[in-house]
């Protein structure tokens, strides 16, 4: 809209707020036909309109994904095996360096979120990512190719060995912090939108991303994790990293084909609009009159209704005397001092996640330590097929999680979701919060048969068969069906369309705080639990002197009171909703 149709800022607001709503609607149909946000014409017929390739595009798409996710796993998932034979590391003393990585790997895809969100694009993120991911899979490989680059005769690791073997986490954690946050936008980018067919692509493709993330950790769990631990952990290294290359080689070739999203601003930046906003204006009475709430023009964007909580936030959208507007009446001057109620309801959208969020901190520690530890109890058990001589690796077992979740999920979706809709009457069958406190009670049992099946092998020693631990890793599996999914699922829904990153990353960083969580909980117990006679610790080297049973009953009992918070967290709970859902239901917002 051009500014000469409005009316100049000394007139009275309200006049100018009837007025932006009269061209709003007037040129509603005209918006809705466009792809971009803008509200500037003259911006607006210079934009190129994107060419989307869709189902073109996929083969370089997905193929890319899949090799990334290949090397990727690959070369993580049997680590403190490496860390504890070739590096000659303490199991625990690798379990706290891989939980810090891990922490680390999984705070990256905020940063990374925020570069692609601001300033690369997501094109450039990954493409940059990935490149680092590729050269810190090839240092990996180095190190256990090259004799001078670990050490050998049952010694420790000296301090190049190690500095090594951490530029090599560095360059890891940098390719995870650019690729988590922007594969899957990246590829949903490749399809219209506006369109059906369009619609029906991204839904195809996101089911694509999670069936080839699948089939990446069973491979990964066999396959390559076998070629580590029974021929060579030089080539067991080396075919994740060539994976990793024809990742980078099948991502450019297909650079003419992409839909290259512009980065539109993160929104971090509006995050703290509003909270320097609202505490500039914090001495501010309780707001019971207008609201500056302009006429929402986003076509993509819905309307969020306005909620009564959190009301400290609505002061940042109080309109003073000292706030100065544009001259069409619409948009804040300074948007530090003045946000929109549009802006404040996003906050409050992040802030009534965040405890909901926190109870997902204690999950994401009972599923590390059981990853961690799974691997040592197998390594103590007889993984021998029968009378053959194949044993079967120890970071294999891990595909019993995925066998589980891959089994679970088409019956759930195909059986028992349809009879929870019959009982419920609800879609879906279960909020996505009743989903995540079944995972969390499935948590619980699972952590209390990690520990019986542990008090068993150790009393029967390490001729006890391996397959002991299996129920340990199905139920784990089955929690995540639950829990993970569950938490995907309404951190999708419940942040505004243009936030699906920041939900992604949000993610992601409740595993980085579980991981270094977890490394902190495993040096306290290894330095408390063990006595000064000599007694060996909780978490020793030998588990058959050790006690990872206590340990693991310790950990269900953290994830027991937590289930009590996340209870008291979902009973709190407000599901967001737009304007238009809202209307019948709950008096308008303030104007």
């Amino acid at each position: 809209m051009e500014a000469n149709n409005k009316p100049e800022l000394e007139e009275e607001h309200g006049k100018a707020y009837a007025v932006a709503e009269e061209d709003a609607a007037a040129t509603n149909n005209e918006m809705m036909m466009k792809k971009h946000l803008s509200d500037d014409d003259e911006s607006a017929a210079g934009e190129p309109e994107e060419n989307y390739r869709g189902w073109k595009a996929m083969p370089y798409v997905i193929g890319n994904e899949t090799c990334e996710k290949l090397g990727t796993i690959g070369t993580t998932a049997n680590l403190l095996v490496y860390l504890s034979t070739v590096y000659g590391m303490k199991s625990a003393s690798a379990a706290t360096l891989l939980s810090l990585w891990g922490g680390t790997v999984n705070l990256a895809p905020v940063l990374g979120a925020f570069l692609s969100d601001s300033y690369l694009g997501r094109y450039a993120t990954i493409a940059l990512a990935s490149i680092a991911s590729f050269v810190g899979m090839i240092l990996l490989t180095l190190t256990a190719a090259v004799p001078s680059l670990h050490p050998h005769g049952g010694t420790g690791p000296s301090a190049s060995h190690m500095a090594v073997l951490l530029v090599s986490f560095a360059l890891l954690a940098v390719g995870a912090g650019g690729i988590r946050p922007c594969n899957l936008a990246f590829g949903a980018d490749q399809f219209d939108p506006r369109t059906p067919a369009g619609r029906r692509g991204i839904n195809s493709f996101f089911n694509w991303y999670y069936f080839t993330f699948t089939i990446a950790m069973m491979v990964s769990a066999t396959v390559i994790i076998y070629l580590q631990s029974n021929v060579s952990w030089a080539l067991g290294l080396a075919v994740p990293a060539t994976l990793m290359g024809l990742s980078c080689a099948l991502f450019f070739m297909g650079t003419r084909l992409y839909v290259r999203a512009r980065p539109e601003g993160s929104p971090f930046t509006s995050f703290a609009q509003v909270v320097v906003a609202a505490y500039r204006k914090r001495r501010l009475p309780a707001p019971k009159g207008e609201l500056f709430d302009p006429p929402h023009r986003s076509s993509l964007v819905s309307k969020i209704a306005y909620t009564d909580q959190f009301l400290c936030l609505d002061k940042a959208a109080v309109l003073t005397a000292e706030d100065e507007l544009t001259a069409d009446g619409t948009t804040a001057v300074n948007p530090w001092r003045l946000c929109t109620l549009q802006q404040v309801e996003e906050v409050k959208c992040l802030v009534r996640l965040l405890p909901v969020w926190s109870s997902g901190i204690v999950y994401y520690i009972v599923l590390t330590n059981l990853g961690n530890y799974n691997v040592l109890q197998a390594m103590q058990t007889d993984r021998h097929l029968g009378r053959s001589g194949f044993q079967i690796p120890a970071g294999s077992f891990v595909v019993f999680n995925m066998l589980a979740l891959t089994v679970w999920l088409p019956v759930y979706d195909g059986v028992v979701v349809p009879v929870l809709q019959r009982v419920t009457k609800r879609e879906g069958g279960m909020t996505q919060l009743q989903r995540m406190g079944t995972g969390l009670v499935l948590s619980i049992a699972t952590m209390l048969v990690a520990a019986a099946a542990e008090r068993h092998r150790r009393a029967a020693g390490d001729a006890t068969s391996c397959f002991v631990l299996v129920p340990q890793q199905m139920l784990a599996g089955l929690s995540e069906a639950f829990a993970v999914i569950g938490q995907v699922d309404l951190y999708y829904k419940q942040f505004p369309e243009n936030m699906r990153s920041v939900a992604g990353a949000l993610l992601f960083l409740g595993f980085a705080v579980a991981s270094y969580a977890s490394g902190v909980m495993v040096t306290v117990v290894h330095r408390t639990t063990g006595g000064s006679d000599g007694r060996p610790d909780w978490l020793t080297q030998d588990l058959n002197q050790g006690r990872v049973d206590l340990y693991y009953l310790v950990i269900a009992g953290m994830a027991a009171v937590n289930l009590v918070y996340f209870v008291a967290c979902a009973r709190w709970y407000r599901f967001k909703e737009s304007d238009s859902d809202a209307a019948a239901a709950a008096p308008p917002p303030p104007v």
